[in-house]
């Protein structure tokens, strides 16, 4: 008795109805209203990166048009026309791939056929992936086809380069950008499918798989395939990290940790651990990115926001180390961090370039800026005024607000006119012969080193007092 052949996860799992798309919930959405409306349209455009399902939907969603028994706006699954676009047999779904059918001679049987009605289902549907390959010409042939098409056809389009589809194509089109699945959406698929399969799985090697991913579920699935290969029945992180390059949660967090801290020894031999074991570098820079920009999303928005990329323990990292790092800090390390991204791909020095920008963004998060400076000193001067004597200056005399002590002399402004004789202020009104009187040297040092004088200058602040040992 043969054995049964294996079937690759990616296709073993493949959603086949609207209620199995992970992370399109908007598109979804919007497909299924339209169903429930019956306002479909002619054309449909889906834009986005490579395994986030935009083949997928457009095969679900040519089912749920076509299918004879529906379950509301899903389709069956199980009937003849399910069955057959499923399998990719059925004479009313075309599929055609654009990256190897792109010329003019390509087009021409769609062209041809959509005079001819569907021979068993409502709708006519051709299906074109990734469309951006069509030439100028093919987009041209197709063009007035794909504006006014009769009632039983309808066109689906799916591409990775959604700038390189002709704008008079798009106008024609409904569009839908698709979005890269967050990382906790793939691991809580990843770790369903390891039940499914009985396969014993670390939440941490689920985790270490969707970020190598990089929101591309079919990616997710792909890895894990090989790691079951390489492994068997039970799946570790380190098993996981070995096989892809990557780093682990913790020390990436800890790596993360240390630049907050300002620990330059730390972040130093990090680096070299994760050099010498091979890891991906630039991978590293990604990752060390995105938790950053997490770090931002849950400062802004708090941790129960949807725009985190992050499992709960993750979650629970991010929430202690917000609390010692202001966010505008944060945010500038950010910056660091994206510059240092797009150096990557020319410089040839990979690991000193990012050893000197985690140093940099480590001086970022631990050095004062201009800005708190003047913020400690206002502060400061706020809190320290009342301590300090009231003084203004007038015209002609020096006054001090501050009551003078009990055995204190007379104030400076008692003191006789001739004996102190202040500068004249450029164009001042003339002031009385005894103000311009000079005073002679020994008149001048008997003053300065007069106690009493000087018990009173002690209480004056320090600019003052030049002001009045200069003259």
């Amino acid at each position: 008795m043969a054995e049964s052949l294996h079937t690759a996860l990616p296709l073993k799992y493949r959603p086949m109805t609207f209620d199995d798309v992970v992370g399109q919930e908007h598109v979804v959405k919007t497909l299924r209203h339209a169903i429930e409306a019956k306002r479909i349209a002619n054309a449909y455009l889906f834009i986005g990166p490579r395994g986030i399902g935009k083949t997928t939907l457009s095969r679900i969603f040519a089912k749920a048009l076509n299918c004879t028994s529906p379950n509301g706006v899903e389709p069956c699954g199980k009937c003849t026309n399910c069955l057959e676009i499923a399998q990719g047999r059925s004479l009313d779904v075309t599929e055609l791939d654009a990256a190897s059918h792109n010329k003019v001679e390509d087009v021409k049987p769609i062209i041809e056929s959509v005079e001819f009605k569907p021979t068993s289902s409502p709708y006519k549907i051709f299906i074109i992936d990734e469309c951006h390959m069509l030439s100028n010409a093919a987009w041209n042939a197709l063009l007035k086809t794909l504006e006014e098409p009769p009632s039983h056809v309808r066109f689906v389009f799916a591409t990775t380069e959604g700038d390189k589809v002709l704008a008079t194509i798009i106008s024609r089109c409904q569009r839908f950008d698709l979005r890269r699945i967050q990382t906790n959406d793939i691991v809580s698929r990843l770790s369903y499918i390891c039940k499914n399969e009985n396969i014993s799985a670390e939440t941490d090697a689920l985790l270490a798989i969707a970020r190598g991913a990089e929101g591309g579920m079919r990616d997710a699935l792909s890895s894990l395939d090989q790691l079951i290969s390489f492994t068997g029945e039970k799946v570790t992180e380190d098993d996981a990290l070995g096989v892809f390059g990557l780093v682990s949660r913790s020390q990436l967090e800890n790596l993360a940790g240390a630049i907050l801290n300002g620990d330059v020894a730390s972040i130093l031999t990090s680096i070299e651990m994760f050099d010498s074991a091979g890891k991906n570098m630039r991978r590293l820079a990604g990752e060390l990115l995105k938790h950053f920009r997490n770090l931002v999303v849950l400062q802004a928005l708090g941790p129960e926001s949807k725009s985190l990329e992050a499992t709960p323990d993750q979650i629970k990292t991010l929430v202690e180390q917000a609390k010692g790092i202001d966010a505008g800090r944060v945010f500038r390390i950010c910056d660091q961090l994206s510059e240092m991204e797009d150096k990557l791909r020319h410089v040839l020095s990979v690991r000193t370039l990012i050893e000197m920008t985690l140093i940099r963004a480590s001086r970022i998060a631990t050095t004062a800026t201009i800005e708190e400076l003047m913020k400690a000193v206002r502060s400061l001067k706020s809190s320290g005024t009342a301590d300090l004597p009231e003084i203004r200056i007038n015209s002609e005399r020096l006054v001090a607000s501050a009551p003078a002590p009990a055995s204190a002399p007379a104030p400076i402004s008692a003191l006789e006119p001739e004996e102190i004789a202040p500068t004249p202020a450029q164009n001042a009104p003339a002031k009385s012969a005894a103000y311009s009187k000079p005073v002679s040297h020994e008149r001048r040092e008997e003053i300065l080193n007069d106690d009493k004088l000087n018990s009173i200058l002690a209480s004056t602040p320090g600019a003052l007092i030049s002001d009045i040992r200069g003259r």
